[in-house]
């Protein structure tokens, strides 16, 4: 059997680029797994103790999860906090190198029912921490990174009275200025619409994977982050279908 692993930031600047791991077992564990690594790339080990694993794009809770022929396993390292963005073609959850425009997901979450549309932009400044940063790039596990997008703002749906939510975030490399994530919520009130857009701001940094990198007068650096808490979509929904 024949699994895939993907690396993301820093890790991937380790070993070199993502890996293919073969075995004689028709299955084996995420823990074989991880023990291979470790052995076989002795710069990897020790990262691996402080990693979040993905399975096929879904966090996995256990070392013991079984593993077969044609799994894709994604290690996510502690999260640093294209498409025609023209509605209606507008997506509620994208992760993307494209500009981000708030407009459009303004005109996508507002209801005639909606006395509150909040729109949050998180934009790349020119100082963290007291040193200067030139622009920031983003890499991200796209395709997982947007079912977590989805998965969190459907818990928020189900905790807080709101009528909608969206969110897109920036891959690549962003200006200063420039956007990097935008978080629509509409509500009947505001008090509502506020706590939910940051609710959703604060889960974007512990559960989807995107990592960033800043570019200083010094050189450029992997900007350290917190362990993966999985965000879990709520089921069944409780809210319409949109």
């Amino acid at each position: 059997m024949r699994v895939s692993v993907k690396l993301f930031a820093g890790l991937k600047e380790i070993v070199g680029g993502d890996l293919e791991e073969d075995f004689e077992d028709t299955a084996v564990t995420v823990s074989t797994l991880t023990d291979r690594l470790a052995r076989a790339h002795p710069k990897l080990e020790p990262y691996l103790t402080g990693l979040a694993v993905a399975v096929n794009d879904e966090y996995i809770l256990g070392q013991d999860e079984l593993l077969h022929d044609g799994d894709e396993v994604a290690l996510i390292p502690p999260i640093s906090g294209g498409a025609d963005l023209t509605p209606p073609s507008t997506p509620h959850y994208l992760v993307t190198a494209d500009e981000l425009d708030p407009k459009a997901l303004r005109d996508l979450v507002r209801t005639d029912h909606s006395g509150a549309v909040i729109v949050f932009e998180g934009v790349v400044r020119d100082r963290h921490e007291g040193y200067d940063v030139q622009r920031i790039e983003y890499e991200a596990y796209d395709s997982m990174a947007t079912k977590q997008l989805q998965a969190l703002a459907e818990a928020v749906l189900d905790e807080l009275p709101v009528h909608d939510i969206a969110v897109h975030h920036r891959t690549g490399m962003v200006e200063i200025g420039e956007a990097s994530l935008l978080v629509a919520v509409s509500a009947e009130h505001r008090e509502e619409a506020f706590a939910a857009a940051l609710r959703v701001v604060d889960r974007v940094k512990e559960s989807v994977p995107v990592w960033k990198r800043e570019f200083t007068p010094d050189g450029a650096v992997w900007q350290e982050g917190r362990p993966a808490k999985p965000a879990t979509p709520a089921s069944p929904p409780t809210k319409p279908a949109r």
